[in-house]
């Protein structure tokens, strides 16, 4: 029998709900509107709309999908928002990036240099490198 806790979180949140429109220039990216509506599917007018534009971007690994809010309140504004607010989303993707790198270059170990098994100055056993 399933734990009815599990089965709480899988439920729907009812004053959350969106019906989801899709626009794209199937070239640079797409915007989503998420439009409000109740339970029964009609339109809730005590929430705004949103709109989320997504791109992405080329890195040495592949593409990398960015995804970031655009100012509304309509289709046209969204659309006019898009190149500053991918712009921005690209510069903390790539501030992202440059950090997890750094964090992952001072995270390297050169045998002779302490710290690791074999004491101060031994390194690592058999002369590896943590990567």
């Amino acid at each position: 029998m399933p734990n009815d806790d599990r089965l709480d979180q899988l439920r729907l949140d009812t004053r959350q709900l969106v019906i989801e429109e899709s626009y794209t220039d199937l070239q640079v990216g797409s915007i989503r509107k998420l439009s409000p509506v109740d339970v029964e599917g009609n339109p809730d007018p005590s929430r705004s709309v949103q709109f989320i534009g997504s791109s992405q971007i080329m890195t040495p690994a592949g593409p990398l999908p960015i995804s970031f809010e655009l100012d509304g309140p309509g289709l046209k504004d969204a659309i006019e928002s898009f190149p500053a607010a991918a712009e921005k989303a690209i510069e903390e993707a790539v501030e992202e990036l440059k950090k997890m790198h750094r964090e992952q270059q001072s995270s390297i170990m050169v045998p002779g240099q302490g710290g690791g098994p074999g004491g101060p100055q031994g390194g690592m056993p058999g002369g590896g490198f943590k990567l």
